[in-house]
Protein backbone atom coordinates (compact mmCIF):
# COMPACT_ATOMS: atom_id res chain seq x y z
CA UNK A 1 0.00 0.00 0.00
CA UNK A 2 1.51 3.36 -0.78
CA UNK A 3 1.36 4.78 2.62
CA UNK A 4 2.28 1.71 4.73
CA UNK A 5 5.19 2.89 6.80
CA UNK A 6 8.82 2.62 5.63
CA UNK A 7 11.58 1.15 7.62
CA UNK A 8 12.85 5.24 8.16
CA UNK A 9 9.86 7.13 8.47
CA UNK A 10 10.69 10.42 11.17
CA UNK A 11 9.13 8.72 14.11
CA UNK A 12 10.51 5.70 13.95
CA UNK A 13 14.05 7.06 13.46
CA UNK A 14 14.52 10.24 16.26
CA UNK A 15 17.16 12.06 15.80
CA UNK A 16 17.84 13.96 18.94
CA UNK A 17 17.05 17.86 19.45
CA UNK A 18 18.49 20.63 20.79
CA UNK A 19 21.43 21.24 18.94
CA UNK A 20 21.96 24.76 17.79
CA UNK A 21 21.09 25.32 14.22
CA UNK A 22 23.92 26.07 11.66
CA UNK A 23 23.89 28.27 9.04
CA UNK A 24 21.04 27.62 6.77
CA UNK A 25 21.74 24.54 4.24
CA UNK A 26 20.89 25.51 0.36
CA UNK A 27 21.87 21.35 -0.45
CA UNK A 28 18.24 20.42 -0.33
CA UNK A 29 17.06 23.66 -2.38
CA UNK A 30 19.91 22.83 -5.07
CA UNK A 31 18.72 19.11 -5.46
CA UNK A 32 15.22 19.81 -5.27
CA UNK A 33 15.67 22.04 -8.16
CA UNK A 34 17.12 19.45 -9.97
CA UNK A 35 13.28 17.73 -10.46
CA UNK A 36 12.78 20.89 -13.34
CA UNK A 37 16.29 20.52 -15.18
CA UNK A 38 18.53 18.14 -16.91
CA UNK A 39 19.90 14.91 -15.41
CA UNK A 40 23.12 15.97 -13.95
CA UNK A 41 25.99 14.11 -15.38
CA UNK A 42 26.98 10.59 -13.71
CA UNK A 43 30.43 10.85 -14.62
CA UNK A 44 32.84 13.22 -12.27
CA UNK A 45 36.35 14.42 -13.45
CA UNK A 46 38.56 11.96 -14.58
CA UNK A 47 36.79 8.63 -12.49
CA UNK A 48 36.23 6.69 -15.46
CA UNK A 49 40.11 6.21 -15.80
CA UNK A 50 40.20 4.13 -12.69
CA UNK A 51 36.75 2.47 -13.23
CA UNK A 52 36.61 -1.35 -14.37
CA UNK A 53 37.11 -4.87 -13.56
CA UNK A 54 36.98 -5.21 -9.45
CA UNK A 55 35.34 -1.71 -8.60
CA UNK A 56 33.19 -2.61 -5.38
CA UNK A 57 29.98 -0.11 -4.29
CA UNK A 58 30.41 -0.45 -0.70
CA UNK A 59 27.44 0.61 0.75
CA UNK A 60 26.23 0.62 4.22
CA UNK A 61 22.38 0.98 4.76
CA UNK A 62 20.25 1.91 7.78
CA UNK A 63 17.36 0.67 5.81
CA UNK A 64 18.47 -2.96 5.04
CA UNK A 65 15.28 -4.63 3.05
CA UNK A 66 13.89 -7.34 5.45
CA UNK A 67 11.94 -8.98 2.56
CA UNK A 68 13.55 -9.12 -0.88
CA UNK A 69 10.28 -9.85 -2.54
CA UNK A 70 9.52 -7.12 -3.92
CA UNK A 71 5.93 -7.59 -3.69
CA UNK A 72 6.23 -7.89 0.18
CA UNK A 73 8.76 -5.10 0.55
CA UNK A 74 6.22 -2.88 -0.67
CA UNK A 75 7.20 0.84 -2.59
CA UNK A 76 8.85 2.45 1.17
CA UNK A 77 12.19 3.64 1.32
CA UNK A 78 13.99 -0.28 0.76
CA UNK A 79 13.00 -0.04 -2.85
CA UNK A 80 16.35 1.62 -3.64
CA UNK A 81 18.14 -1.19 -2.21
CA UNK A 82 16.17 -3.86 -4.51
CA UNK A 83 16.06 -1.83 -7.34
CA UNK A 84 19.98 -3.57 -7.64
CA UNK A 85 18.21 -6.70 -8.50
CA UNK A 86 14.70 -6.02 -10.32
CA UNK A 87 14.08 -3.98 -12.67
CA UNK A 88 10.40 -2.07 -13.92
CA UNK A 89 8.42 -1.63 -16.48
CA UNK A 90 9.60 2.46 -16.15
CA UNK A 91 11.89 4.11 -13.91
CA UNK A 92 12.20 7.92 -13.32
CA UNK A 93 14.35 10.59 -14.83
CA UNK A 94 15.99 13.94 -13.16
CA UNK A 95 12.84 15.78 -13.95
CA UNK A 96 10.45 13.21 -12.20
CA UNK A 97 9.03 11.71 -15.80
CA UNK A 98 8.81 7.83 -16.41
CA UNK A 99 11.35 7.19 -19.27
CA UNK A 100 11.69 3.69 -20.38
CA UNK A 101 13.52 0.19 -18.39
CA UNK A 102 12.18 -3.10 -19.42
CA UNK A 103 9.60 -1.26 -21.54
CA UNK A 104 11.29 0.25 -24.62
CA UNK A 105 8.12 2.36 -25.27
CA UNK A 106 3.89 2.54 -24.55
CA UNK A 107 0.72 3.74 -25.60
CA UNK A 108 -2.33 4.61 -24.39
CA UNK A 109 -6.07 3.79 -26.65
CA UNK A 110 -7.85 6.93 -27.38
CA UNK A 111 -10.15 6.52 -24.31
CA UNK A 112 -7.31 6.72 -22.21
CA UNK A 113 -8.76 3.16 -20.10
CA UNK A 114 -5.77 1.11 -21.82
CA UNK A 115 -2.43 1.23 -22.26
CA UNK A 116 0.71 -1.28 -23.65
CA UNK A 117 3.82 -1.82 -22.98
CA UNK A 118 6.18 -3.04 -25.36
CA UNK A 119 8.73 -5.13 -24.02
CA UNK A 120 12.71 -4.90 -24.97
CA UNK A 121 13.36 -8.01 -26.95
CA UNK A 122 16.12 -10.68 -26.24
CA UNK A 123 16.22 -9.87 -22.51
CA UNK A 124 16.41 -12.54 -19.61
CA UNK A 125 16.18 -12.87 -15.99
CA UNK A 126 19.17 -13.97 -13.85
CA UNK A 127 17.44 -17.61 -13.79
CA UNK A 128 17.68 -17.57 -17.96
CA UNK A 129 13.62 -17.28 -18.02
CA UNK A 130 12.48 -15.00 -20.31
CA UNK A 131 11.69 -11.24 -19.75
CA UNK A 132 8.02 -10.86 -21.22
CA UNK A 133 4.41 -9.89 -21.23
CA UNK A 134 3.36 -12.96 -19.59
CA UNK A 135 6.07 -12.17 -16.86
CA UNK A 136 4.50 -8.71 -16.40
CA UNK A 137 0.97 -10.11 -16.13
CA UNK A 138 2.14 -12.36 -13.47
CA UNK A 139 3.83 -9.63 -11.70
CA UNK A 140 0.84 -7.34 -11.71
CA UNK A 141 -1.85 -10.73 -10.85
CA UNK A 142 0.64 -11.36 -7.71
CA UNK A 143 0.98 -7.98 -6.36
CA UNK A 144 -2.85 -7.57 -6.28
CA UNK A 145 -3.53 -10.84 -4.90
CA UNK A 146 -0.54 -12.17 -2.75
CA UNK A 147 -1.88 -12.56 0.79
CA UNK A 148 1.32 -10.35 2.01
CA UNK A 149 1.16 -8.08 -0.73
CA UNK A 150 1.71 -4.80 0.20
CA UNK A 151 1.08 -3.12 -3.18
CA UNK A 152 -2.08 -4.40 -3.87
CA UNK A 153 -3.09 -0.82 -3.39
CA UNK A 154 -1.41 0.91 -5.23
CA UNK A 155 -2.72 -1.12 -8.32
CA UNK A 156 -6.74 -0.12 -7.85
CA UNK A 157 -6.46 1.33 -11.59
CA UNK A 158 -5.45 -1.48 -13.53
CA UNK A 159 -8.56 -4.14 -13.76
CA UNK A 160 -6.45 -7.07 -16.26
CA UNK A 161 -3.37 -7.54 -18.18
CA UNK A 162 -2.97 -9.28 -21.20
CA UNK A 163 0.13 -11.09 -22.54
CA UNK A 164 0.96 -10.79 -26.20
CA UNK A 165 4.35 -11.58 -26.53
CA UNK A 166 6.18 -9.09 -25.72
CA UNK A 167 3.42 -6.44 -25.43
CA UNK A 168 1.93 -6.54 -21.93
CA UNK A 169 -1.99 -4.76 -23.12
CA UNK A 170 -2.65 -3.47 -18.99
CA UNK A 171 -6.86 -2.61 -19.09
CA UNK A 172 -8.13 0.02 -16.44
CA UNK A 173 -10.97 0.13 -14.28
CA UNK A 174 -10.56 3.84 -15.33
CA UNK A 175 -9.01 6.62 -17.58
CA UNK A 176 -5.61 7.04 -15.94
CA UNK A 177 -2.61 8.60 -17.40
CA UNK A 178 -0.44 8.18 -14.51
CA UNK A 179 0.16 4.41 -15.00
CA UNK A 180 3.46 4.94 -16.77
CA UNK A 181 5.09 6.49 -13.63
CA UNK A 182 2.91 4.24 -11.20
CA UNK A 183 4.76 1.63 -12.44
CA UNK A 184 8.02 2.02 -12.37
CA UNK A 185 10.61 0.67 -9.22
CA UNK A 186 8.56 1.63 -6.84
CA UNK A 187 5.33 -0.03 -7.72
CA UNK A 188 6.46 -3.08 -9.99
CA UNK A 189 9.75 -4.02 -9.72
CA UNK A 190 9.47 -7.91 -11.72
CA UNK A 191 10.73 -10.55 -10.82
CA UNK A 192 11.17 -13.98 -12.67
CA UNK A 193 7.78 -15.89 -12.54
CA UNK A 194 9.55 -19.41 -11.92
CA UNK A 195 11.63 -18.05 -8.88
CA UNK A 196 8.09 -15.86 -7.79
CA UNK A 197 6.41 -19.11 -7.49
CA UNK A 198 7.84 -19.83 -4.14
CA UNK A 199 7.26 -16.52 -2.91
CA UNK A 200 9.22 -17.27 0.26
CA UNK A 201 11.89 -18.61 -1.89
CA UNK A 202 11.79 -15.58 -3.78
CA UNK A 203 12.19 -13.32 -0.61
CA UNK A 204 15.93 -14.43 0.58
CA UNK A 205 16.50 -15.36 -2.76
CA UNK A 206 15.56 -12.77 -5.46
CA UNK A 207 15.72 -13.14 -9.00
CA UNK A 208 15.20 -10.61 -11.20
CA UNK A 209 16.22 -8.59 -14.30
CA UNK A 210 18.05 -5.73 -12.78
CA UNK A 211 21.90 -4.59 -12.82
CA UNK A 212 22.97 -6.74 -10.32
CA UNK A 213 22.75 -10.66 -9.61
CA UNK A 214 22.78 -11.67 -6.11
CA UNK A 215 25.48 -14.05 -5.31
CA UNK A 216 25.26 -14.36 -1.10
CA UNK A 217 22.79 -12.94 1.13
CA UNK A 218 22.48 -13.17 4.55
CA UNK A 219 18.85 -11.85 6.07
CA UNK A 220 19.09 -8.70 7.61
CA UNK A 221 22.67 -7.99 8.03
CA UNK A 222 24.85 -8.18 4.20
CA UNK A 223 24.02 -8.71 0.33
CA UNK A 224 26.68 -9.41 -2.13
CA UNK A 225 25.76 -9.01 -5.81
CA UNK A 226 27.51 -8.85 -9.02
CA UNK A 227 26.85 -7.02 -12.08
CA UNK A 228 24.65 -9.02 -14.15
CA UNK A 229 25.90 -9.04 -17.85
CA UNK A 230 22.31 -9.99 -19.32
CA UNK A 231 20.94 -6.08 -17.89
CA UNK A 232 19.74 -4.59 -21.02
CA UNK A 233 21.89 -1.22 -20.55
CA UNK A 234 25.18 -3.58 -18.85
CA UNK A 235 27.04 -1.06 -20.67
CA UNK A 236 26.48 1.87 -18.73
CA UNK A 237 26.62 -0.19 -15.08
CA UNK A 238 30.46 0.43 -14.41
CA UNK A 239 30.35 -0.97 -11.29
CA UNK A 240 31.64 -4.77 -10.91
CA UNK A 241 30.23 -5.48 -7.47
CA UNK A 242 28.19 -4.14 -4.76
CA UNK A 243 28.20 -5.25 -1.14
CA UNK A 244 25.43 -3.70 0.76
CA UNK A 245 25.53 -3.97 4.51
CA UNK A 246 23.12 -3.53 7.61
CA UNK A 247 24.63 0.01 8.83
CA UNK A 248 25.54 -0.12 12.47
CA UNK A 249 24.80 2.69 14.98
CA UNK A 250 24.83 5.90 12.72
CA UNK A 251 27.75 7.58 14.79
CA UNK A 252 29.87 4.57 13.21
CA UNK A 253 28.88 5.23 9.73
CA UNK A 254 30.85 8.29 9.24
CA UNK A 255 33.98 6.58 10.62
CA UNK A 256 33.57 3.70 8.39
CA UNK A 257 33.37 5.56 5.35
CA UNK A 258 36.60 7.60 6.60
CA UNK A 259 38.77 4.53 6.74
CA UNK A 260 37.28 2.82 3.59
CA UNK A 261 35.50 0.13 5.05
CA UNK A 262 32.15 1.60 3.10
CA UNK A 263 32.70 4.07 -0.03
CA UNK A 264 28.66 5.21 -0.20
CA UNK A 265 25.91 5.43 2.77
CA UNK A 266 22.89 7.21 3.76
CA UNK A 267 23.40 9.37 6.95
CA UNK A 268 21.61 10.98 9.41
CA UNK A 269 21.94 15.11 9.46
CA UNK A 270 23.76 14.77 12.88
CA UNK A 271 26.75 13.34 11.21
CA UNK A 272 26.51 15.74 8.33
CA UNK A 273 29.39 17.64 9.46
CA UNK A 274 31.42 15.14 10.76
CA UNK A 275 31.25 14.03 7.19
CA UNK A 276 31.84 16.96 5.14
CA UNK A 277 35.26 17.58 7.91
CA UNK A 278 36.07 14.02 7.04
CA UNK A 279 36.91 14.83 3.16
CA UNK A 280 33.55 12.87 2.14
CA UNK A 281 31.04 14.23 -0.01
CA UNK A 282 27.94 14.52 1.55
CA UNK A 283 24.94 15.42 -1.08
CA UNK A 284 21.18 15.43 -0.84
CA UNK A 285 19.25 12.93 -3.37
CA UNK A 286 16.30 14.56 -4.25
CA UNK A 287 12.89 13.56 -2.94
CA UNK A 288 9.13 13.97 -1.47
CA UNK A 289 9.38 12.83 2.11
CA UNK A 290 6.66 14.91 3.96
CA UNK A 291 6.15 14.82 7.60
CA UNK A 292 2.68 15.08 8.96
CA UNK A 293 0.41 15.48 12.14
CA UNK A 294 -2.46 13.09 11.56
CA UNK A 295 -5.95 14.09 13.10
CA UNK A 296 -9.58 12.34 12.86
CA UNK A 297 -11.74 14.41 12.51
CA UNK A 298 -14.70 11.75 13.35
CA UNK A 299 -13.57 11.50 17.36
CA UNK A 300 -13.76 14.72 19.76
CA UNK A 301 -12.48 17.12 19.64
CA UNK A 302 -11.10 17.47 16.47
CA UNK A 303 -14.86 16.92 14.68
CA UNK A 304 -14.43 20.85 16.09
CA UNK A 305 -13.33 22.74 13.02
CA UNK A 306 -12.33 25.37 15.54
CA UNK A 307 -9.83 22.84 17.00
CA UNK A 308 -8.33 21.73 14.00
CA UNK A 309 -7.14 25.61 12.65
CA UNK A 310 -6.50 26.03 16.04
CA UNK A 311 -3.73 23.29 16.09
CA UNK A 312 -2.78 24.11 12.54
CA UNK A 313 -1.86 27.57 13.78
CA UNK A 314 -0.26 26.08 16.95
CA UNK A 315 3.10 24.45 14.71
CA UNK A 316 6.38 26.51 14.39
CA UNK A 317 7.67 24.26 11.34
CA UNK A 318 11.07 25.89 12.11
CA UNK A 319 11.52 24.46 15.32
CA UNK A 320 11.44 20.73 13.49
CA UNK A 321 13.56 21.71 10.44
CA UNK A 322 16.43 23.25 13.49
CA UNK A 323 16.13 20.09 15.81
CA UNK A 324 15.37 16.84 13.61
CA UNK A 325 17.39 18.28 10.58
CA UNK A 326 19.91 19.88 11.85
CA UNK A 327 18.93 23.13 9.39
CA UNK A 328 18.87 20.54 6.13
CA UNK A 329 15.35 19.69 5.98
CA UNK A 330 12.83 22.00 4.63
CA UNK A 331 9.45 23.53 6.47
CA UNK A 332 6.83 21.96 4.19
CA UNK A 333 2.52 22.51 4.46
CA UNK A 334 2.50 20.29 1.99
CA UNK A 335 3.27 16.60 0.45
CA UNK A 336 5.65 17.95 -2.38
CA UNK A 337 8.70 19.62 -2.20
CA UNK A 338 8.90 22.99 -3.72
CA UNK A 339 9.85 23.01 -7.45
CA UNK A 340 7.66 20.11 -8.03
CA UNK A 341 4.68 20.12 -10.45
CA UNK A 342 2.48 19.25 -7.81
CA UNK A 343 3.19 22.04 -5.60
CA UNK A 344 0.36 24.34 -5.12
CA UNK A 345 2.25 27.77 -4.47
CA UNK A 346 -1.26 29.16 -3.75
CA UNK A 347 -2.21 27.14 -1.24
CA UNK A 348 1.53 28.19 0.68
CA UNK A 349 1.42 29.21 4.14
CA UNK A 350 -2.52 28.62 4.42
CA UNK A 351 -1.90 28.28 8.11
CA UNK A 352 0.94 30.27 9.50
CA UNK A 353 2.49 29.88 12.82
CA UNK A 354 -0.03 32.27 14.93
CA UNK A 355 -0.42 31.01 18.75
CA UNK A 356 -2.26 34.37 19.77
CA UNK A 357 -5.14 33.05 16.71
CA UNK A 358 -4.93 29.66 18.35
CA UNK A 359 -5.63 30.31 21.25
CA UNK A 360 -8.77 32.69 20.23
CA UNK A 361 -9.76 29.87 18.04
CA UNK A 362 -9.85 27.52 21.39
CA UNK A 363 -11.40 29.58 23.41
CA UNK A 364 -14.40 30.11 20.33
CA UNK A 365 -15.14 26.33 21.03
CA UNK A 366 -15.32 26.53 24.30
CA UNK A 367 -12.04 25.23 25.79
CA UNK A 368 -9.84 27.18 28.03
CA UNK A 369 -6.23 26.94 28.94
CA UNK A 370 -5.76 23.18 30.54
CA UNK A 371 -9.07 22.26 29.28
CA UNK A 372 -8.06 20.18 26.57
CA UNK A 373 -5.98 16.66 27.15
CA UNK A 374 -4.98 14.36 24.41
CA UNK A 375 -2.71 11.24 23.99
CA UNK A 376 -0.07 11.84 21.08
CA UNK A 377 0.09 7.66 20.04
CA UNK A 378 3.73 6.96 18.68
CA UNK A 379 5.39 3.65 17.78
CA UNK A 380 8.82 4.67 19.87
CA UNK A 381 10.09 7.82 21.48
CA UNK A 382 10.55 10.36 19.37
CA UNK A 383 11.77 14.12 19.57
CA UNK A 384 9.35 14.49 16.70
CA UNK A 385 6.11 14.02 19.42
CA UNK A 386 7.88 15.42 21.76
CA UNK A 387 8.21 19.16 19.41
CA UNK A 388 4.03 18.63 18.86
CA UNK A 389 3.98 17.90 22.88
CA UNK A 390 5.63 20.98 23.47
CA UNK A 391 4.10 23.38 20.87
CA UNK A 392 0.71 22.67 21.92
CA UNK A 393 1.09 23.17 25.40
CA UNK A 394 1.93 27.24 24.45
CA UNK A 395 -1.34 27.44 23.26
CA UNK A 396 -2.92 25.36 26.02
CA UNK A 397 -3.35 22.08 24.70
CA UNK A 398 -2.03 18.85 27.14
CA UNK A 399 -0.41 16.36 25.05
CA UNK A 400 0.58 13.43 26.80
CA UNK A 401 2.89 10.89 24.51
CA UNK A 402 1.27 6.97 24.27
CA UNK A 403 4.30 4.79 23.43
CA UNK A 404 2.55 1.79 21.13
CA UNK A 405 4.63 -0.69 19.85
CA UNK A 406 1.79 -1.94 17.48
CA UNK A 407 0.83 1.77 16.54
CA UNK A 408 0.34 0.73 12.53
CA UNK A 409 -2.44 -2.07 13.74
CA UNK A 410 -4.76 1.11 14.93
CA UNK A 411 -3.24 3.74 12.63
CA UNK A 412 -4.65 1.99 9.52
CA UNK A 413 -7.65 0.60 11.19
CA UNK A 414 -8.31 4.40 11.83
CA UNK A 415 -8.69 3.65 15.83
CA UNK A 416 -6.94 6.60 17.00
CA UNK A 417 -7.42 10.10 17.35
CA UNK A 418 -3.81 11.75 17.20
CA UNK A 419 -0.81 10.35 15.69
CA UNK A 420 2.37 11.24 13.63
CA UNK A 421 3.17 10.23 9.89
CA UNK A 422 6.17 10.36 7.56
CA UNK A 423 6.33 9.15 4.10
CA UNK A 424 8.94 9.17 1.20
CA UNK A 425 6.15 10.53 -0.87
CA UNK A 426 5.49 8.46 -4.60
CA UNK A 427 6.18 8.71 -8.12
CA UNK A 428 3.29 9.17 -9.44
CA UNK A 429 1.15 12.58 -7.78
CA UNK A 430 -1.75 11.37 -7.78
CA UNK A 431 -0.85 8.10 -5.63
CA UNK A 432 0.65 10.45 -3.36
CA UNK A 433 -3.06 12.70 -2.89
CA UNK A 434 -4.82 10.05 -2.48
CA UNK A 435 -2.77 8.29 0.03
CA UNK A 436 -3.46 11.00 1.83
CA UNK A 437 -6.64 12.72 1.26
CA UNK A 438 -8.76 10.52 -0.72
CA UNK A 439 -11.88 8.32 1.23
CA UNK A 440 -9.50 4.88 1.49
CA UNK A 441 -6.18 6.78 1.80
CA UNK A 442 -4.22 4.58 3.72
CA UNK A 443 -2.95 8.21 5.46
CA UNK A 444 -6.09 9.24 5.75
CA UNK A 445 -6.61 8.96 10.11
CA UNK A 446 -10.03 10.54 9.08
CA UNK A 447 -11.50 7.95 6.56
CA UNK A 448 -14.21 7.80 4.63
CA UNK A 449 -13.55 11.80 4.86
CA UNK A 450 -12.29 13.61 2.11
CA UNK A 451 -11.96 17.43 1.24
CA UNK A 452 -14.86 18.87 -0.82
CA UNK A 453 -14.46 18.49 -4.71
CA UNK A 454 -10.96 16.25 -4.10
CA UNK A 455 -12.61 13.04 -5.65
CA UNK A 456 -13.45 15.60 -8.73
CA UNK A 457 -10.08 16.90 -8.97
CA UNK A 458 -8.14 13.38 -9.30
CA UNK A 459 -10.80 12.30 -11.81
CA UNK A 460 -9.36 15.42 -13.87
CA UNK A 461 -5.96 14.76 -13.24
CA UNK A 462 -6.56 10.77 -14.24
CA UNK A 463 -8.10 11.87 -17.39
CA UNK A 464 -5.22 14.32 -18.76
CA UNK A 465 -1.83 13.53 -20.17
CA UNK A 466 1.24 13.80 -18.77
CA UNK A 467 2.26 15.89 -21.47
CA UNK A 468 -0.99 18.12 -21.68
CA UNK A 469 -0.01 21.72 -21.55
CA UNK A 470 -2.37 22.34 -19.04
CA UNK A 471 -1.46 19.37 -16.60
CA UNK A 472 0.19 21.01 -14.34
CA UNK A 473 -2.44 23.76 -13.57
CA UNK A 474 -4.96 20.54 -13.83
CA UNK A 475 -2.55 18.71 -10.92
CA UNK A 476 -2.15 21.51 -9.04
CA UNK A 477 -6.13 22.36 -8.53
CA UNK A 478 -6.24 18.88 -7.25
CA UNK A 479 -3.00 19.44 -4.70
CA UNK A 480 -5.31 22.74 -3.57
CA UNK A 481 -8.31 20.51 -3.10
CA UNK A 482 -6.62 18.09 -1.04
CA UNK A 483 -5.30 20.91 1.43
CA UNK A 484 -8.60 21.72 2.14
CA UNK A 485 -8.44 18.67 4.28
CA UNK A 486 -8.71 19.10 8.10
CA UNK A 487 -6.90 15.69 8.78
CA UNK A 488 -3.41 16.47 7.78
CA UNK A 489 -1.18 18.81 9.06
CA UNK A 490 2.17 19.22 7.15
CA UNK A 491 5.31 19.68 9.25
CA UNK A 492 8.71 19.21 7.57
CA UNK A 493 10.51 17.34 5.00
CA UNK A 494 13.53 15.65 5.97
CA UNK A 495 16.22 15.09 3.32
CA UNK A 496 17.37 11.68 1.34
CA UNK A 497 21.09 12.37 2.84
CA UNK A 498 24.01 10.74 2.06
CA UNK A 499 27.89 10.87 2.29
CA UNK A 500 30.68 8.91 -0.29
CA UNK A 501 34.11 8.80 -1.05
CA UNK A 502 35.30 11.45 -3.61
CA UNK A 503 36.24 8.12 -6.15
CA UNK A 504 32.64 7.14 -6.30
CA UNK A 505 31.72 9.67 -8.87
CA UNK A 506 27.82 11.44 -8.69
CA UNK A 507 24.95 9.93 -8.97
CA UNK A 508 22.34 10.82 -11.55
CA UNK A 509 19.85 13.14 -9.32
CA UNK A 510 16.80 11.11 -9.96
CA UNK A 511 13.86 12.20 -7.09
CA UNK A 512 14.09 9.42 -4.49
CA UNK A 513 15.78 6.90 -6.48
CA UNK A 514 19.35 6.05 -6.40
CA UNK A 515 20.39 5.14 -10.08
CA UNK A 516 23.78 3.21 -10.61
CA UNK A 517 23.81 4.18 -14.35
CA UNK A 518 27.24 5.98 -15.50
CA UNK A 519 28.44 6.19 -12.17
CA UNK A 520 32.26 5.03 -11.94
CA UNK A 521 34.51 3.75 -9.27
CA UNK A 522 38.29 5.32 -9.26
CA UNK A 523 41.89 4.68 -7.44
CA UNK A 524 41.32 1.89 -4.32
CA UNK A 525 38.32 0.38 -2.89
Amino acid sequence: MPGRPTPRPAQAAPRLPGRARPPRATALATALAALLVPALSACGGDASAGAGTGSTLKWASSYFPAHWDPVVSGSGAQFRELALVYASLTKTDSKGNAVPDLAKSWEYNKKGDQITFHLRPGLTFSDGEPVDAAAVKAAVERAKKQQNSALFGDLTSIRSVDAKGLDAVVHLTQVDYQIPQLLGQRVLQIASPKAAAAPEKLDQNPVGAGPFTVTQLVPGTKVVLKKNPAYWDAENIHIDHVELTSAPDASTVVSGLRTGVYNFADIEPSQADAAEKAGLDVFVQPGFNASNISLNINKAPFDNDKVVDAVRHAIDREEFVDKLTFGRGETTDQPFPKGYTAYDPASENTYPYDPAESKRLLAQAGYRAGDLRLNLVAPAEDPQAEIVQSQLAKVGITVTIKIDKNWATPFFAKDLTFSLYSTTGRDSAVQTLTAHFGPDGPLNLSSPYEPDGFEAAVAEVRRTPLDDPDYPRVLRAATRAGLASKALVFTFSSPNLFAKSPSLSSLPANPAHLDWTGVTLSGAN
